[in-house]
């Protein structure tokens, strides 16, 4: 789960890390009082999405009248943002931080995140922060830092000092990187979160450093475990098909192809899809529905699938371990009755009580075509989402 920057930004204050002073507002009146609160003659408007890139897509203006900023409010709240991460859909902004401005010397590139490949929190930085961080790491990979920590020891301030003479920081900034990285450790540990971004850190006029956007990505298998956190999610900057998957328990991501993919395993999904690809297809999803699924589950996995209206087949594959092939059967003619299949189905199923399901199937009277095996499965759906 990913949170706005004003969220995050609560987070960071909360730790100890410096950002500059806002207050986020839900609408055009909103941001002048929160602008007339700052006090000032220049705020900085900035459009909250779960995107980056929102400067180089209009979404942060800098304005220098009260009314400029209730103008650039309207122009923001109700729009679609699109950028580079958001493809051409772009996401919604229903809300806008106002900030005082920053007077910015320099721009640096700080985050932790979690590498699962040391089990370790490694932290990347990079003399070179700022909107086109991506090109940096793409061009001048050297230019970027890193450090690992070991987790019997934590964060040692010497990692800090050692990526703050690379930068070359010097004096009290070095003390305060040090400060920083502590805090997004702690951070990071304590909400559960897979990464901690501040980009850019900046150096001001002053010589401080200050947290200028921050970008947190929450685990969403601990969100038992902070409902504070669950409470801050936003479901408008979500994929909707992929909200409803999640509150039926079900694993989906949205791709873009037209061939729909349900299957029981993350492994075999993966698998699925490639052999859908190996054909010439391209699947519109990814979806898994678990090793102990239900029919009420996959009668509701058929109904997502289907909601694409996109779809021009749709590939169950299931290997019964722990899910049975019968239970599965009854989902699939459930979800086929209910929703008033158009499209070619294709069934593939092996494992336990495989051919009480296959003539559950065939006993249905309904337009299933069933496949021995998974190569022949995902042949004939590439052939009858071509058709």
């Amino acid at each position: 789960m990913n949170l706005h920057e004003y969220q995050a930004k609560t987070l960071f204050s909360e730790y100890g890390i410096g950002v500059p002073r806002g207050h986020v507002a839900f609408s055009q009146s909103a941001a002048r009082e929160a602008a007339e609160t700052l006090g000032g003659t220049r705020w900085v408007v900035k459009a909250q999405a779960h995107t980056g890139g929102r400067g180089k897509a209009g979404g942060i203006r800098v304005v220098d009248s009260l009314d400029a900023v209730e103008e650039a409010s309207r122009a923001l709240l109700g729009s679609k943002l699109v950028t580079h991460q958001t493809g051409p859909a772009g996401l919604p902004v229903s809300a806008v931080l106002i900030e005082e401005p920053s007077a910015i010397r320099r721009e640096l590139y700080l985050s932790a995140l979690v590498d699962r490949a040391t089990a370790r929190v490694v932290f990347m930085a990079s003399a070179e922060g700022g909107m086109d961080i991506e090109e940096v790491a793409a061009d001048k990979p050297d230019a970027i830092l890193t450090c690992s920590v070991d987790p019997a020891a934590g964060f040692q301030a010497y990692l800090g000092r050692n990526l703050g003479f690379a930068m070359a920081l010097e004096g009290e900034q070095i003390t305060a990187l040090v400060a920083i990285m502590q805090a997004m450790y702690r951070l990071l540990l304590e909400k559960d979160l897979s990464q901690v971004e501040i980009n850019p850190l900046i150096v001001t006029g002053s010589g401080t450093l200050l947290a200028l956007d921050a970008k947190l990505n929450i685990d969403d298998n601990a969100l038992y475990a902070h409902p504070e956190l669950m409470a801050l999610r936003d479901i408008g900057q979500e994929d909707a098909t992929e909200s409803a998957a999640h509150e039926h328990g079900l694993s989906y991501v949205t791709l873009d192809g037209n061939i729909g993919c349900m299957v029981n395993g993350a492994g075999l999904a993966m698998a699925t899809m490639d052999m859908v690809r190996l054909h010439g297809g391209m699947p519109a999803n990814f979806l898994d529905v678990g090793g102990g699924t239900t029919a009420d589950r996959v009668a509701e996995a058929f109904k997502l699938i289907l909601a694409d209206h996109g779809i021009k087949a749709v590939l169950v594959n299931i290997f019964g371990g722990i899910v049975r092939c019968d239970l599965i059967a009854e989902g699939v003619i459930a979800a086929v009755q209910q929703v008033h299949v158009k499209v070619p189905v294709i069934v593939r199923l092996e494992g336990t009580n495989a051919e009480a399901g296959r003539a559950m199937l065939a006993q249905s009277g309904l337009a299933i075509i069933s496949a021995a095996d998974l190569d022949e499965a995902a042949k004939k759906a590439v052939e009858a989402a071509a058709a």
